[in-house]
């Protein structure tokens, strides 16, 4: 198989039965920070992950001045994070889906890499940073309109050249003093982005979105991610109980390490590159364009 010659003997090997694992299967996928690494953004946990501790949702929603560190911090990193493009991992999930072989992705991550790889259905656990929500009425903004009400009210802030950037976007600020919080310009209530803060719960439709997307799928593969989160090693879990092979890619442990069929401990790009290239499309209703 000339896609796995490029790596050691060891993962050649893993790669060429997750490829006997999940050949003439329908597949869904989900994956970590670990499959933007590439991109730019750091994970929690992988070597060099920034060590400081994510704004929790109790601190956001109650702490005038934490929710005031957040958004200085969250405006310096959002220029960044939202510079950065997919890598060659998502791109081989969105030809997986294009050739019919991939059911969808299930992703951890907030940057929305794979909505713009081009993967059509995607199921957004944790939200997206793209969006803003109003906490008292509901309304939704853009992320890009918000940035530009955040810079005319604050003219002083300005973004450095080179920033230590969180998985979420978040950058850690000297200083938040005088710093004008955004507000709803419907009702003057609380913005928060729309994602999942630690101490939150994933809402319930998006993760049951996510089972009916494993329990339309005949294997599951898990790219990126420790699955220390237990909303994914709950689908894991569900998979497992359906005797659908898993196959994990994933630079060192995971907690699911044990229930895979296979486990490849590599690079994420590399990989999946390597599978998308290897899988054959030949399932019924496969798209070749």
């Amino acid at each position: 198989m000339s896609t796995v010659l490029e790596f050691d003997a060891p993962t050649a090997a893993s790669i060429s039965r997750a490829v006997e694992a999940l050949a003439g299967r329908r597949v869904a996928v989900l994956t970590g920070a670990g499959v933007s690494t590439d991109s730019g953004i750091p994970d929690y946990r992988g070597k060099g992950a920034p060590t400081r501790t994510p704004m929790t949702a109790q601190q956001f929603l109650t702490s005038d001045a934490a929710r005031r560190r957040y958004w200085v911090g969250s405006h310096l990193g959002w220029r960044a994070f939202a510079a950065s493009h997919p890598n060659g991992g998502h791109e081989a999930l969105a030809a997986l889906e294009r050739t019919g072989i991939a059911t969808g992705v299930i992703t951890q991550n907030v940057d929305g890499l794979h909505v713009r790889a081009g993967s059509r259905r995607v199921v957004e656990l944790h939200g997206t940073m793209r969006r803003v929500l109003c906490t008292h009425c509901g309304q939704v903004f853009d992320r890009r309109d918000l940035a530009a009400r955040v810079e005319t009210d604050n003219p002083w802030i300005t973004v450095p050249d080179a920033v230590e950037l969180g998985p979420d976007g978040d950058v850690l600020p000297a200083s938040s003093d005088g710093f004008v919080v955004p507000e709803c310009s419907v009702c003057g209530g609380m913005l928060k982005p729309d994602v999942v803060f630690f101490g939150e719960y994933i809402p319930l439709t998006k993760f049951r979105e996510a089972e009916q997307l494993v329990g339309a799928s005949e294997a599951l593969l898990v790219a990126g991610s420790s699955l220390v989160v237990n909303s994914g090693i709950r689908l894991l879990e569900r998979a497992r109980r359906r005797r659908l092979p898993v196959v994990i890619v994933n630079r060192g442990e995971t907690r699911g390490d044990a229930r895979a069929t296979v486990k490849i401990d590599a690079g994420t790009t590399e990989v999946l590159r390597a599978l998308a290239a290897a899988l054959p499309a030949e399932l019924p209703g496969a798209r070749t364009t």
